[in-house]
């Protein structure tokens, strides 16, 4: 009875009031495009070569087995149980509620800026379609005195006249790609403040890129669930387009060399293993909201153990690979220009701008390369934004919960749409990029973290862990393994706690390139930080306030135990400690499935477990 079953793609919804996955793929391939995004290309290769290169897998899969893997499966198994997005499902202890909101609110952070990064691919994606990439020559009208390019010159083969002039020229040179992003796209400002004026192009794109999300989550998992059968597999196939382009230039096995060469002594060095636990946590979405989210579109008896080691471990898997899509390409521009690889490899926005298209530019037909490059970057990114968007409509859709709402679900996605469009607006500014950086770093950095500990802690002990794992039990027909309930309990938040005093000790305030951030700026940072994690607090305090009891002792007990609604969302599932008090035995065959001979009684049960009389075709 695990519902793992994949020929019941013609079966109706389990749920017909929320509805339901298509099948089981779409889940998956959804959940892989969600925790699939920029950082598995942009950050995970250029962390693993900084920290130490293959001796930096090590931990990394360590952190995979001990904290990502079991809060992937407490937050699948977490919104599953319940059928509700990531602010239904605190009914389980309702003085918790903020975490909820918490989650939201670095959704919403995330759900801004993701898309600018997306729009800024766009727009490259677009320029690529020409015969020579813009970013090639220091001819164009935005280039400066300083610009040297790449094609055609190289360091090695400069006659000896040249070379002292170019030693003494190196020290300023920037190259075209460069030159390109700061002055062409995103013609940069010279300070956070300085919002010059916005970007028309780019905000062209922004606004296409959120109409691209809006129409995909038109019908909420029901179209999205089509949509990801593309965005969620095609990365692949343009990821091995240029790993095979890659693989055959010169120097590459030199860039690949540079990635992947273990310098075990770095494995004793605390920030290694901080950096890995790192990553692993923002990789994988937890805490963001939108695995609680996707997993409540389950069918109540999916196997979701399954599924989190499935999803785990191939998106680790795509940034270990997307690795050598980067290092390889790195180490042949190294090569052609005589230059060490670490002179030539970035991360982040640098990375995809401005090293990865500034390498494509040596290849020959590279408008091709960068259209697949930008394409996939799209797609990737859009995977993340389609979840960010279905999280915070979930949220407020089964927030309100009448009938109404549910209908009109599409009219709530495009009201989100329109508001993340308009905030996305100043990050189209002359100053956006330090505004995108600064959100980058602050908003879902030690947020997360807090927010991730607490639900840990909350649910193994405020709730019970025994009461939760004979709910998991319940769905899935088998307790969660050992391992599981013991990192549940007591290694993940461990891991967790690590990973936030890591934060802190190492915290350095945050620069780009060389420009500093002025203090004001760092003050809004930690504003937007501190934002999600104050919802906790401050509804534990309102929940306490408008709880029973004459005690103050009686009014937390009342808060924190589970609302009277608080378990499986269909009449059908509510067996065991969640049966209703009629006399139910009678009207529920083996299967926990209603008899259909008996209306009256069914009815009667759902009468009563709700409180009011509903007809039962609605409400099971």
């Amino acid at each position: 009875q695990n519902g793992a079953v994949l020929g019941e793609t013609t079966k109706k919804d389990e749920n017909v009031r929320r509805g339901n996955w298509g099948n089981q793929i779409e889940f998956v391939l959804t959940s892989v495009g969600y925790a699939v995004g920029l950082g598995n290309v942009w950050r995970f290769p250029y962390l693993c070569y900084r920290n130490g290169g293959g001796a930096f897998m090590f931990p990394y899969f360590i952190m995979l087995v001990f904290c990502g893997i079991p809060l992937f499966f407490l937050e699948l198994s977490f919104g599953q149980f319940a059928s509700l997005g990531c602010l239904g499902v605190w009914k389980v202890s309702p003085m918790f509620k903020g975490v909820g909101y918490g989650m939201m609110v670095v959704s919403t952070y995330i759900g801004i800026y993701y898309n600018v990064v997306i729009c800024i691919a766009f727009y490259y994606f677009f320029m690529s379609m020409t015969n020579v990439l813009p970013w090639t020559y220091c001819n164009n009208s935005w280039n400066t005195k300083d610009c040297s390019g790449v094609v055609g010159s190289s360091y090695a083969n400069a006659s000896i006249a040249n070379i002292s002039e170019l030693v003494n020229h190196t020290a300023k040179r920037t190259s075209p790609s460069e030159e390109y992003w700061k002055y062409q796209v995103l013609n940069i400002s010279d300070d956070i403040g300085n919002f010059g004026e916005v970007r028309l192009p780019i905000l062209g794109c922004l606004a296409a890129s959120w109409v691209v999300v809006f129409l995909c989550l038109i019908r909420g998992v029901k179209s999205s669930g089509k949509v990801v059968y593309f965005t969620a597999t095609f990365p692949y196939v343009v990821l091995t387009v240029l790993f095979i382009r890659g693989i055959t230039l010169d120097g590459a096995v030199n860039g690949i060399k540079y990635y992947l060469t273990p310098q075990w002594k770095m494995i004793l060095d605390a920030k290694v293993w901080g950096d890995a636990a790192s990553q692993i946590f923002y990789s994988l979405g937890c805490a963001w909201g939108g695995l609680i989210t996707m997993a409540s579109y389950n069918k109540f008896h999916n196997n979701c153990y399954r599924d989190s080691i499935i999803i785990s471990i191939t998106n680790c898997a795509t940034s270990v690979y997307a690795g050598f899509v980067i290092f390889s390409i790195l180490g042949f521009m190294a090569h052609h220009l005589g230059v060490d690889v670490a002179d030539v490899a970035d991360h982040g926005p640098g990375l995809a701008f401005v090293a990865y298209p500034g390498a494509l530019t040596l290849l020959p037909i590279s408008p091709l390369w960068s259209l697949l490059f930008f394409f996939m970057l799209i797609l990737l990114g859009l995977g993340t934004q389609f979840c960010l968007l279905e999280t915070l409509v979930t949220a407020i859709v089964d927030e309100i919960g009448t009938d109404w709402i549910i209908r009109n679900k599409t009219y709530v996605t495009l009201g989100v749409a329109v508001v993340g469009f308009l905030l996305g607006v100043p990050l189209t500014s002359q100053a956006g990029i330090y505004w995108l950086l600064l959100m980058d770093n602050y908003a879902a950095s030690f947020s997360l973290v807090i927010i991730s500990c607490i639900m840990c802690v909350s649910i193994m002990y405020i709730y019970g862990f025994r009461k939760y794992f004979k709910d998991v039990e319940m769905m899935l027909g088998f307790p969660p393994p050992i391992f599981f309930r013991i990192c549940w309990r007591f290694v993940s938040p461990a891991i967790i706690t690590f990973i936030l005093v890591f934060t802190v000790v190492q915290y350095k305030p945050i620069t780009y390139n060389d420009y500093v951030y002025p203090g004001w700026s760092l003050i809004i940072g930690f504003l937007m930080a501190v934002s999600s994690v104050i919802c906790i607090p401050i509804y534990a305090i309102y929940k306490i306030w408008t709880s029973e009891g004459t005690t103050f002792l009686e009014r937390v007990k009342n808060a924190l135990k589970p609302d009277p609604s608080w378990g499986p969302a269909l009449q059908e599932h509510r067996t065991g400690r969640y049966a209703p008090n009629v006399s139910s035995g009678s009207d529920l065959n083996q299967e926990g499935q209603h008899t259909k001979e008996k209306p009256e009684e069914v009815s009667l049960m759902i009468q009563d477990s709700n409180g009011s009389a509903h007809n039962p075709e609605a409400s099971a």
